[in-house]
């Protein structure tokens, strides 16, 4: 209340103020540490997903073979990419499966990830009649929608998916969620990765797979 004689807030409104603004900032900081909180085990568990996704290598008798796309320049298959295709050659050489499904697009309007892989499989004496080239899809969900799409057409049930490991986490996530039954075998790397490059992996897939989950993406 003010003094009358004064006009001035008295000690006791002003203290007042004072306690409810503190209980404010308390109460803001206690949210602040718990969004951290929650957000550091959040990407925790989700890092553990990927890494332990990443060493499973479920190759087993499936109805298609489906490669995820990599980069391509004008034409010409990325180290990522071949090394994708090559491990899926494998897998049908081996028997695995009887149809290979490469995806993906591109911004090249001449080329993309889905034909270069055709392309690759066509050199090394697979059938046409035995590959199926998406080549629309922009990013991984789009692959994974094309794929759910491919499927339900040829009425594939099980599908051995190949890619990098780091990425087969999310992509088992978004085949489960279109319904799709999926088998998970990593390409070989090839070489040693550095420690900031496997980082940015881990860091792309779980910006990815957060985004996905917050329909963000």
């Amino acid at each position: 209340m003010r003094d009358m004689r004064t006009g001035k807030q008295s000690g006791t409104e002003t203290d007042g103020r004072g306690r409810t603004r503190e209980i404010v900032r308390r109460i803001l900081r206690g949210m602040v540490a718990v969004a951290l909180l929650v957000g550091c085990a959040w990407f925790w568990w989700l890092f553990l997903q990927i890494r332990r996704t990443s060493y499973q290598d479920q190759s087993a008798h499936a109805d298609a073979i489906a490669v995820f796309g990599a980069a391509e320049y004008n034409g010409r298959a990325s180290p990522v990419l071949t090394a994708r295709l090559e491990h899926a050659l494998d897998l049908y050489r081996r028997g695995l499966a009887p149809l290979l499904i490469s995806l993906g697009g591109g911004v090249d309007p001449l080329y993309s990830e889905g034909a270069v892989g055709r392309d690759f499989f066509l050199i090394h004496g697979v059938p046409d009649r035995s590959i199926i080239a998406e080549t629309s899809s922009s990013d991984t969900e789009e692959s994974v929608n094309r794929l759910a799409a491919i499927a339900r057409e040829n009425h594939l049930r099980t599908i051995l998916v190949v890619s990098d490991g780091t990425h087969l986490f999310r992509i088992q996530q978004l085949c489960q969620a279109q319904g799709l039954h999926v088998l998970l075998s990593p390409r070989e790397t090839g070489k040693s990765v550095s420690g900031l490059e496997m980082a940015e992996r881990y860091a792309h897939e779980m910006a990815g797979y957060t985004l996905w989950r917050l329909h963000l993406h």
